[in-house]
């Protein structure tokens, strides 16, 4: 039975925005009545359809207030929106504020007698980062314990969520998913690639440039690797580490032999470029751009941290190694590019691995999760009535 659907994500490059925002286009192509509530354009919602909405979420510049009231102006938002829209149900990513928000909207609703669950999805450094912050604790947890459903990235994240908040409910794990059509190996008949004119390899990675993807260490592992084979260093995205990072290229000598490509859309068709990929992260919780260089059947060199192990399966889609070991990772992507028969056993066990997450097998449990939540939902209202 289609639903209307009410999804709240941060609209931006990031884990949780883009899966939110995929998810959205999926349930949309469904059936659907998909209504995003974020502050801005998601950056991957590029694709109209008639059930697919987006309501903007306005916040005024009072000079009483010295910071916006975002999650005050969300609440009433997602209140407006579910009342005009008739919403069934609200599922929102990232802790907070967007759960905190929820269940304000949801009690302001219950009062004026309209009955709307809301779903929350943990993505990771909600828990990780922000949630270890006595500041935000209390209501991380208490955001937590008044959802009505809950669900987690990873095994890791759920274990993680359990160790650090006094939260009694289960929390069901759905993985990040991926659209195997969209993310697919190379074809012969697609164009040269421009960054290594003379074949080079080329090594990838995806991130926001944070220090907790340590992309410091990307840039040691290339010089690393360089310093063997002719090779080319390919870096997505942006983000507060960039001047170190084109630092270290100009003292290790490999700043040449760097591309820095931005905030790229339709990064899967860098991916398919890349021989190996490389994620040697402090922290993730599941690790989205390893899934979907998998897809393409890319390799991945990663840490052994988080949930990268449940997607990252060492020796079958690529290696892992403990956290800060560079020479380990230099070791493992220069065992991939120079045995060709491993490298391609490597990437065809990544595009396999990789089906498990494809849209398909993950997004009805998102969809079984909703009845659910709606059936234990009336179920309640029954019983109070």
């Amino acid at each position: 039975m289609p639903l209307r659907i009410g999804i709240v994500c941060y609209p931006t490059f990031g884990g949780s925005g883009v899966v939110a925002t995929e998810l959205g286009l999926e349930l949309a192509r469904r059936g659907h009545d998909v209504h995003f509530v974020t502050y801005g354009l998601p950056v991957r919602l590029g694709t109209a359809f008639g059930n697919l909405h987006h309501h903007e979420v306005v916040v005024s510049d009072y000079p009483l207030f010295d910071y916006p009231p975002y999650e005050t102006v969300l609440a009433s938002r997602l209140v407006d929106v579910t009342l005009h829209e008739r919403l069934d149900l609200l599922h929102v990513h990232y802790a907070i504020p967007h759960a905190s928000a929820a269940f304000v909207a949801r009690e302001i609703l219950r009062a004026r007698g309209v009955r709307v669950p809301f779903i929350t999805t943990l993505h990771g450094t909600d828990i990780t980062l922000v949630g270890k912050d006595p500041a935000f604790a209390p209501v991380i947890a208490f955001a937590i314990e008044s959802s009505d459903a809950v669900t987690a990235v990873s095994e890791s994240l759920r274990t993680e969520t359990y160790a650090h908040f006094d939260v009694d409910r289960p929390i069901e794990v759905i993985p990040n998913f991926i659209d195997m059509e969209r993310y697919g190996p190379r074809t012969t008949d697609e164009l040269p690639c421009v960054f290594n004119p003379d074949g080079e390899r080329l090594l990838l990675h995806v991130s926001n440039f944070r220090p907790v993807k340590r992309v410091l260490d990307v840039v040691r592992i290339f010089a690393l690797v360089r310093a063997r084979i002719p090779c080319k260093l390919l870096l997505v995205g942006d983000g507060p580490d960039r001047p170190a990072i084109e630092a270290l290229g100009r003292e290790l000598g490999t700043h040449a032999d760097t591309h820095f490509l931005g905030k790229v859309t339709d990064v899967e068709r860098i991916y398919r470029l890349a021989d190996v990929f490389l994620l040697p992260s402090e922290a993730e919780s599941f690790g989205l751009a390893a899934l979907e260089a998998m897809a393409c059947g890319v390799p991945v060199v990663s840490s052994d941290r988080g949930g990268l192990p449940e997607v990252n399966l060492q020796g079958i889609t690529g290696f892992l190694r403990p956290l800060g070991d560079v020479e380990g990772m230099a070791h493992d992507v220069l065992r991939i590019l120079e045995d060709a028969e491993e490298g391609a056993r490597l990437g065809a066990g990544a595009r396999a691995h990789a089906r498990v997450f494809a849209t398909a097998n993950v997004v009805p449990r998102y969809e079984d999760l909703y009845h659910r939540t709606l059936a234990a939902t009336t179920s309640r209202a029954r019983v109070e009535s």
